[in-house]
């Protein structure tokens, strides 16, 4: 079904970003001087991939032009909940302008952001929000759709039959379930003929994804296709399949894009990937924020939009642009 795919494992990884040199685990600060007194918090999923850097500059960008101060910190890990609500708990103590918050569990920083309203910090969330309206604003793409999208696009690939496979990087953000629940509802009224396994979850760690989409070949000979919900599952998702040696006969789509994700895409080990503008996500979470400290009205959400990528369109304007690459030589 699908033509022969070769692109051995040191090529890819020889693209691989180091994304820890770009920037601090926690703590990270990033003040501009400027005439503004404001200073806003952005508080991320984490540093360990690519996306959470494109955001970074996106806030950076915004700040730069509006002349405020911002910092940007995360967990070292997706999984280190208590962490990012020690920082949420920091980010009120010193008494920032305003948050921007990645919301890791979308429940357990509720309280959080109860407290940080009752003291006067308006807050916004990007990316994956939490169960309160207290937020101002919602800088996100829609992941339902996004899944959705996704799941579209797997089943042309497979010609709307056979077993296909899901690893979401969580199950407690609203990114990850929302992105797992578009996915499972389109494929459950759209294509009946498509048995979707049970979702499993690799904390959006490369090394458990891997492991993770190795294991699935191995007890489903039958599998058709996977998908993968976030950067770092779709790269190990790619490397268990090259492992388990299935990239021929199991189609794999992914979610976000980073370099090593765009080079597994050339190599022709993903098939293709729902983009966000994580920029966007940064740049407008900043502005919007800016703009309710100076008494604007802002809307209550705020779409950055998603577009899938793949090799048949990869080398147009828009998308290179989208995923940061040089204009293409003429």
């Amino acid at each position: 079904m699908y033509k022969t795919r070769a692109a051995a494992l040191v090529l890819v990884l020889a693209f691989s970003v180091t994304l820890f040199a770009v920037g601090r685990r926690e703590g990270a600060s990033d003040r501009p001087s400027g005439e503004h007194d404001i200073f806003i918090s952005v508080i991320s999923k984490g540093f360990q991939h690519e996306f959470w850097q494109t955001v970074r500059r996106g806030t950076l960008e915004a700040a730069q032009e509006l002349g405020i101060r911002v910092t940007f910190e995360g967990p070292a890990t997706e999984a280190m909940v208590d962490v990012q609500v020690t920082m949420m708990r920091n980010a009120i103590v010193r008494r920032s302008s305003a948050i921007l918050l990645a919301a890791l569990d979308a429940d357990a920083m509720v309280p959080l952001v109860e407290e940080a309203v009752a003291q006067g910090i308006p807050v916004a969330t990007f990316d994956s929000g939490v169960n309160s309206d207290l937020p101002v604003t919602v800088v996100e793409t829609d992941n339902r759709a996004g899944g959705a999208l996704a799941a579209d696009r797997l089943a042309r690939l497979i010609s709307g039959q056979g077993t296909v496979g899901l690893i979401v990087h969580d199950r407690t953000s609203r990114s990850g379930v929302d992105r797992r629940d578009g996915f499972l509802e389109r494929m459950r009224t759209a294509y009946p003929q498509i048995v979707v396994l049970e979702p499993v979850y690799g904390g959006g760690f490369h090394d458990q994804s891997a492991e993770l989409a190795v294991t699935m070949v191995r007890r489903h000979p039958d599998l058709a296709g996977m998908f993968a919900a976030n950067e770092g599952s779709a790269v190990g998702a790619a490397l268990g399949l090259q492992e388990a040696g299935a990239v021929d006969r199991v189609a794999l789509v992914g979610f976000d894009a980073s370099a090593q994700q765009i080079q597994l895409l050339r190599a022709e080990l993903i098939d293709g990937f729902v983009v966000q503008n994580p920029f966007n996500m940064g740049y407008l979470g900043i502005r919007a924020l800016y703009d309710h400290l100076e008494g604007r009205a802002i809307p209550r959400r705020i779409d950055t939009g998603a577009v899938y990528v793949d090799r048949s369109n990869i080398d147009r304007p828009d998308i290179r642009a989208l995923l940061g690459l040089p204009p293409a030589r003429s």
